[in-house]
C-alpha cells in the first residue's frame, strides 16, 4: 500500500508542478502581450485563478505529507520521551485523518453539485470552474492515503516521523 500511496501522490506532484509551469508559461505570455500590443490574452486571471492555482495547491498536498514536510511546531514534543512523541504522533494522525476527511468529503458533495449544475463564474465569456472543484477531493484523498500510511509506518515502527 505504501508503494501505491507513494506513486500516486508522486504522480499527482507532477501534474501539480505541470500547472505550475503553464501559469508560468501563461502569465508571461499575457504579460509579453500586453507590452506589445496592448491586449492581453482574454480569461488569463480566470484560468490561473480557478485552474492552475487549484491544481498546483491541491494536488501536492499528499506528497507533502508523505514526506513530512507540513509545518510542524515541535519546540516541546522533542522534550519527551520517545513513547510520549510516538503516542502524540498518532494522535495528531488521527485528528488529521479525521480533519482531511472531512474536507475530502465536504469538497466531494461541492464537486459533485458543481459538476451536475455544470458550475460558471460570470466574466466577459463562459467559464466554467467545474472541472477545478475536483482537484480538492482529490487532493484531499491523497492527502488521507499518506496520513494513514505513516500513522501505520509509526505504529509498526512505534517512532514519530
Amino acid at each position: 500500500m505504501y508503494r501505491f500511496v507513494t506513486w500516486l501522490n508522486t504522480a499527482f506532484l507532477v501534474i501539480s508542478a505541470i500547472f505550475v509551469v503553464l501559469m508560468m508559461l501563461h502569465v508571461t505570455a499575457d504579460v509579453l502581450l500586453r507590452s506589445v500590443s496592448n491586449a492581453g490574452i482574454i480569461g488569463t486571471l480566470e484560468v490561473v485563478s480557478y485552474y492552475y492555482m487549484v491544481c498546483a495547491i491541491f494536488l501536492a498536498f499528499g506528497y507533502v505529507e508523505m514526506h513530512n514536510e507540513h509545518i510542524r511546531v515541535d519546540l516541546f514534543v522533542q522534550q519527551m520521551p520517545r513513547s510520549a512523541q510516538v503516542v502524540l504522533y498518532i494522535l495528531a494522525c488521527l485528528a488529521g485523518f479525521v480533519f482531511f476527511g472531512l474536507l475530502a468529503w465536504q469538497s466531494m458533495i461541492d464537486a459533485l453539485r458543481a459538476t451536475a449544475s455544470q458550475e460558471t463564474i460570470m466574466s466577459n465569456f463562459l467559464f466554467y470552474v467545474w472541472p477545478s472543484r475536483w482537484a480538492l477531493p482529490i487532493g484531499f484523498i491523497g492527502c488521507l492515503l499518506a496520513i494513514l500510511c505513516n500513522l501505520l509506518k509509526s505504529v509498526t515502527r512505534w517512532r514519530a516521523l
